[in-house]
C-alpha cells in the first residue's frame, strides 16, 4: 500500500475514532475525554490532508 493511501486511511480512523471519543466525552460530561477527542479528531485531520498531498506529489 502506498504511504499516501495508509495516511488518508489511518487518517480517517483517527477522526472517527476522535469523534467518537468526543460524543462520548459529551454525554457523559467528561471534558478530559471531549478534549482527547477534539485533539485526535483534528490530528486525523491533518494526517488525511498529508495523504492527499503525498499523492499529488507523487509520493
Amino acid at each position: 500500500m502506498k504511504s499516501s493511501t495508509k495516511d488518508t486511511v489511518k487518517g480517517t480512523f483517527h477522526e472517527a475514532k476522535g469523534k467518537a471519543k468526543e460524543m462520548a466525552g459529551k454525554i457523559t460530561d467528561n471534558l478530559k475525554l471531549e478534549a482527547k477527542g477534539k485533539a485526535e479528531k483534528i490530528s486525523g485531520k491533518a494526517q488525511k490532508k498529508i495523504g492527499q498531498v503525498k499523492k499529488v506529489l507523487g509520493s
